[in-house]
């Protein structure tokens, strides 16, 4: 064989390139239409938002984080050092919402403190300039601020005095929960608001109001049932989460409102109805002594997200939890599985706001949290969808707007396996161009499918292209000899394919044109219901011979690739059967090596 020919086997570092052929096993799976909730009208959630949050380094034992216990991180000199980080980082790639989560109005023991109309007041100690002052920093960055609270009406406050409410003179405190003093939230550290009276509702006005007056524009309520780990009507704070978003509107501030966490997904139609955002699993933070791990709780999302995926859309969106991506040893994941983490929350168009201390990006982490085509991926706001669930080896999917297809290759086995993208899972015919999104790197172009052998946790993200929207070189419309000649050919590029090419048959492409000249992938679309031979000759060079693995019928195409020197300009490659018999050509693709 030529050298040129011979380079595929030096190239060979993935052996499941070469597709194979690939019969649909079931019928091809239909990603379901956006939904659009009314909050889309007020241009609040048009895409999945992109930010960072406080959280996870609050909650991580990890060295020096939490000097003064759980959640001490939260400070106002740490959130206005990472909001300059995110700024100069990561602003530029469309982060923008800055959040401050659980605790800015507890003291360093953990116990809540509120102003004389019974709202949550602001630790001193914390926050010495107050959260307006915060605030007003990340807007000066060109950024959003972002705060939380639990859900219902704390203990303490109750049990410390019964208070005016702020704008409501008949109302107060001691107006606004059950006679029966029935808690509420995921952690029981709440009586529950009762809305019958309308006290309750002029309570949630007041915060709305305090929070729109320091120039807040995310609000998470935590805690939220049906869901966060408790049943029953004690837990079922829909009335409330409706109470804040008609607040929050009242306000005449666009304020994001996130609801959390694990929420039940038979309230679906109220989180859609009031939220932005919905919160659709158990914390992904770890509690240990780094900020997660892959078994806590990083690979539930591959399991529990399937349910919830028709759901997201503009205006509301399944939110995956924080994305811890970018600090290495502290993260608590390895490479592999920092990558899956962020092209499952990518391909998922899921909420991108990290937990990370954005001072301290590595290398690794500013790749994941920045790479624009990945990032494009997730703005276009086109939830993906699994072929199979419930299976370690998985292929996830979405069609773009293009027409092109977005797929994900994941393995959640703890030993390499190999992941088969095929193109009948994504109901598409022919072969598709290939695009490695994040060695942001055209592969050349397969029929049937795609596939690679990836690590433990491992993934890969890919753009495909069908060859039917640009590019290719159809065999039929190359010059035959012989007793070749154009078949018709359903499964094939372009519903044609030549054929016959045996017996001094062959077919003559003159317009394999490429800009430079050097090395080349030659994508080889073909059918062979056996092992055949092409001779191959590139501008009248000798024929270099190779066999061509059988496809399952001479029904559909299958890809191989072979490697060849092209000079700049129009080259001529031959394809020959020889005296033999050489497999049915369908259609040829080249790309840089």
């Amino acid at each position: 064989m030529s050298r040129t020919l011979t380079l595929r086997r030096a190239l060979a570092v993935l052996p499941v390139l070469a597709a194979t052929l690939v019969v649909p096993t079931q019928a091809p799976v239909t990603a379901a239409p956006a939904y659009t909730s009314p909050a889309a009208e007020k241009a609040l959630a048009a895409k999945p938002y992109q930010g960072w949050s406080s959280w996870s380094m609050q909650s991580s034992k990890y060295p020096g984080l939490n000097p003064r216990g759980m959640g001490s991180w939260l400070t106002e000199a740490n959130i206005l050092e990472q909001t300059d980080a995110v700024a100069a980082k990561l602003k530029s790639s469309g982060y923008e919402y800055v959040n401050m989560d659980a605790g800015w109005w507890m003291n360093w023991d953990w116990v809540p403190d509120f102003d004389a109309n019974g709202r949550p007041k602001t630790n001193a100690e914390r926050f010495p300039r107050g959260i307006k002052y915060v605030a007003d920093h990340i807007h000066r960055k060109g950024m959003k601020s972002g705060i939380y609270l639990p859900v219902g009406l704390e203990k303490v406050n109750y049990d410390k005095g019964d208070f005016p409410i702020a704008g409501a003179a008949s109302c107060s405190t001691h107006d606004i929960v059950y006679d029966d003093l029935r808690t509420t939230n995921g952690w029981d550290s709440s009586y529950k608001l009762d809305f019958a009276k309308p006290c309750a509702q002029k309570y949630v006005d007041s915060i709305a109001t305090m929070f729109a007056g320091w120039g807040i524009d995310f609000f998470k309520l935590d805690g939220v049932g049906p869901g966060s780990g408790k049943a029953g009507v004690n837990y079922d704070n829909r009335d409330e989460v409706a109470a804040y978003r008609k607040a929050l509107d009242a306000t005449g501030r666009k304020i994001h409102f996130e609801v959390s966490w694990s929420l039940d997904i038979a309230a679906i139609d109220t989180w859609k109805a009031h939220t932005n955002g919905w919160r659709i699993d158990t914390d992904v933070e770890c509690y240990c002594d780094t900020l997660v791990t892959w078994e806590n709780s990083v690979d539930n999302r591959w399991a529990d997200l399937p349910q919830w995926i028709r759901h997201a859309g503009p205006g509301g969106w399944n939110d995956l939890d924080s994305l811890d991506v970018g600090n290495g040893e502290m993260d608590g994941i390895n490479p592999d599985e920092r990558q899956s983490y962020m092209t499952l929350w990518s391909i998922a168009a899921a909420p991108l706001y990290t937990g990370d201390d954005v001072t301290k990006l590595d290398k690794l982490g500013e790749k994941l949290l920045t790479n624009p085509e990945v990032l494009a991926v997730n703005q276009q706001g086109r939830p993906a969808s699994p072929v199979k669930e419930g299976v370690d080896q998985q292929t996830w999917w979405v069609r773009n707007a293009d027409g092109s297809f977005t797929v994900a290759l994941f393995n959640l086995a703890s030993t390499p396996k190999a992941v088969q993208g095929r193109w009948s899972d994504l109901g598409m015919t022919g072969a598709g161009r290939v695009r490695d999104l994040w060695a942001r790197k055209d592969l050349g172009t397969f029929a049937g499918g795609y596939g690679a052998l990836l690590p433990p946790h491992g993934s890969r993200l890919f753009k495909v292209t069908p060859a039917g929207i640009a590019g290719g070189i159809e065999a039929e419309n190359g010059k035959v000899a012989s007793r070749a000649g154009v078949k018709e050919c359903s499964a094939c590029s372009g519903g044609k394919k030549v054929g016959d090419l045996y017996q001094g048959g062959s077919v003559e492409l003159r317009n394999v044109r490429v800009a430079k000249a050097g090395v080349y992938r030659m994508s080889v679309s073909y059918i062979s219901g056996d092992p055949r031979w092409f001779g191959i000759s590139v501008n009248g060079a000798p024929a270099a011979w190779t066999e061509f693995p059988a496809t399952a019928d001479w029904n559909a195409p299958a890809a191989y690739e072979v490697v060849v020197n092209l000079q700049a300009g129009n080259n001529s490659v031959v394809f020959d059967g020889g005296g033999g018999y050489g497999p049915d050509l369908d259609k040829v693709d080249v790309s840089p090596v």
